[in-house]
């Protein structure tokens, strides 16, 4: 019930975004590591706590849709109580606050506090009335999504504004920080917001019966998947860009950096259309949308090539 594989990515992604991206950079400009080891795992602990507080409270909204959906694993209901499930969800999310906060307390940071207070509510929001909007709920995940990685960034910057204020204007280094950061964030939020509308193409008869204003309910499944197929290359046109124009590496096949792009990125989003537009039952859907998380994983794993080619 939460997503036990999506939350242990979510922590994944945060440790990664600090170690192999937001350090090397701190290295590299001679400030060395700024997170203390405990706030690190504080702002883990609260990312995956309220992560999994909203899968719960989403399947506690979703009891309807999911006995029509995936009947076979409904969880709400049989193995445990919508009430028991509502329990469980604010706790885990207050837990997850809780963490959050002394994290953002010990960093000093109002930004990061906020952050903790609202996603919570917006999670609950999303699982109440959001998804069952056109575009709104897609977006909203993938916003979260994408705010992941910029944790870091805000986390890092606060900890370097508390040591190194009067000297911290003067150097490029959280403008390093974000922009660099923010290219995962962004890769998050565009490949999220497509998981979350093929998804719903999975999901379409249950969200049909209960009435829910997907894009696919709304559009269709043939002006849904122009849609995807949009997002897709416009990820693939970003990614592009980014390699050809910005990160300093060679172009050539040579480059380890040009062949994990196409072998590990490119091709299994091209590799989505296809499943897309040949896909006709729900579990074909499942299929695509196991390949965007692959690529988001392996995109994720793209932060250790920079760390061994821009850093050593």
């Amino acid at each position: 019930m939460v997503r036990w594989g999506n939350v242990v990515f979510l922590g994944v992604l945060i440790w990664v975004m600090e170690k192999w991206v937001a350090v090397p950079i701190l290295d590299a400009a001679a400030f060395g590591e700024q997170l203390p080891w405990y706030v690190l795992w504080l702002i883990i602990l609260s990312v995956t706590l309220i992560a999994a507080g909203g899968y719960v409270i989403n399947d506690y909204f979703d009891v309807k849709i999911d006995r029509i959906n995936r009947p076979d694993e409904l969880i709400v209901t049989r193995t445990i109580s919508r009430e028991g499930a509502f329990h469980l969800s604010i706790g885990l999310s207050a837990s997850g606050l809780v963490s959050g906060l002394v994290a953002a307390g010990l960093l000093r940071s109002i930004v990061l506090a906020v952050i903790f207070i609202l996603v919570p509510g917006l999670l609950w929001f999303y699982s109440s009335s959001y998804k069952r909007l056109l575009i709104i709920g897609n977006v909203t995940i993938a916003l979260l999504a994408g705010l992941t990685p910029m944790i870091v960034a805000i986390a890092n910057k606060a900890q370097l504004e508390m040591r190194y204020e009067a000297i911290l204007p003067y150097t490029p280094l959280v403008h390093d920080l974000f922009g660099l950061l923010s290219g995962f964030g962004l890769f998050a939020f565009i490949l999220t917001w497509i998981r979350e509308i093929i998804k719903d193409m999975q999901d379409q008869v249950g969200d049909r019966e209960m009435e829910c204003h997907t894009m696919v309910v709304v559009w269709g499944e043939f002006v849904t998947k122009i849609c995807v197929s949009a997002l897709v290359i416009l990820t693939i046109g970003i990614i592009g860009y980014l390699w050809w124009s910005v990160l300093p590496f060679p172009h050539g096949w040579d480059s380890l950096s040009t062949r994990y792009i196409v072998l590990g990125i490119l091709i299994p989003l091209l590799s989505s259309l296809w499943l897309l537009w040949n896909a006709k039952i729900p579990s074909d859907y499942k299929t695509c949308q196991q390949v965007i998380k692959f690529t988001m994983f392996i995109g994720m794993l793209y932060s250790f090539v920079l760390k061994n080619s821009l850093f050593l």
